[in-house]
């Protein structure tokens, strides 16, 4: 039986690379121990509801502010990926079979939550014939029949090993926002992201735009892993010519010593200029900080996005 408690049962395809050292946060990157009334509330609820987050399994910094205010990112499909990305502290190995019941505990735990906006997120499951994708959709389905009001966020797997067909099941679903992270410039690839492929990535956020042109579309990369600012401007300029609406920039942390190293704290100003930068490319809406996540703060960016789409559209 793994622990995945310990780092080489938890990451044991990282378990001969060599010990990186973790550099000394700046001051603008650290954030407060999680603790709380309404972090403990969610807390209990995930546990009662049997359920895995990314906030948890990912080591998030902000899920002591996002769990105080009963934020969570579900995270299904289980707590084991089948890649081993260098950056990720989700782990890796054979993961077991789909939990049928889990659609209908993700939704019913939206709904304790009183939540009117959820993310949800995934491990890579490679071992499956569609991805994961029909288990996207019937979770979709399941928290849109219970909590009808709440708009629902999805943060997907590439579905490289699968038939392109696999992605109308989850468009089909309709979430309000579809997103699937590039992390990292090209370039960095093959050491960052090795079981992944760029330009396949960003092919299935031009999909998702093909299938729906009225879905929101959403990408994130990591900063400080050794990219420079042309490749960061590039990687703008792919995603818009997907039609992406949303990029979310962020400090790239190392969970472990044997993860990727941190090549350096890309600074506050730094993350203004990308903002400026991604704005002036036509994103709609940018989310470029040190602490910036995927999810962080999704529910408030998501009105901010329906708005800057009706701006837009008035104006056009």
């Amino acid at each position: 039986m793994r622990d995945l408690k310990l780092p080489d049962q938890r990451h044991p395809e990282k378990a001969h690379r060599a010990v990186q050292a973790q550099p000394k946060k700046p001051d603008w990157i650290r954030v407060k121990a999680p603790g709380g009334k309404g972090y403990a509330e969610t807390h209990k609820i995930m546990r009662e509801h049997k359920l895995t987050t990314v906030c948890e399994e990912a080591g998030c910094p902000n899920v002591g502010e996002c769990w105080s205010q009963g934020h969570a990112t579900m995270m299904i499909m289980g707590e084991i990926c089948t890649r081993g990305c260098t950056f990720c502290n989700v782990a890796t190995g054979r993961p077991d079979t789909l939990d049928a019941f889990e659609p209908g505990r993700v939704a019913h735990a939206v709904e304790k939550l009183g939540l009117k906006h959820v993310v949800i997120t995934s491990v890579d499951r490679d071992d499956l014939d569609d991805g994961g994708a029909e288990h996207f959709a019937q979770t979709i389905r399941a928290v849109r029949h219970r909590s009808p009001g709440t708009t629902i966020e999805i943060l997907t797997p590439d579905f490289l090993k699968c038939a392109p067909s696999v992605l109308e099941a989850v468009v089909g679903a309709r979430p309000d926002v579809f997103n699937h992270n590039l992390e990292t410039v090209p370039g960095l690839y093959p050491e960052v992201r090795p079981g992944a492929r760029y330009f396949h990535s960003l092919r299935l956020l031009q999909r998702v735009k093909e299938l729906d042109p009225s879905m929101f579309t959403k990408s994130g990369i990591m900063v400080g892993l050794g990219e420079d600012r042309q490749g960061v401007l590039q990687v703008m300029d792919d995603m818009r010519a997907a039609d992406v609406d949303f990029i979310t920039i962020g400090q790239y942390l190392q969970p472990t010593p044997r993860h990727h190293r941190v090549d350096r704290f890309v600074t506050p100003d730094e993350f203004k200029a990308y903002e400026k930068a991604a704005f002036g490319k036509g994103f709609l809406m940018v989310s470029a900080t040190p602490l910036t996540r995927s999810s962080y703060h999704a529910g408030d960016d998501f009105a901010r996005l329906r708005d800057a789409r009706l701006a837009k559209l008035a104006g056009a």
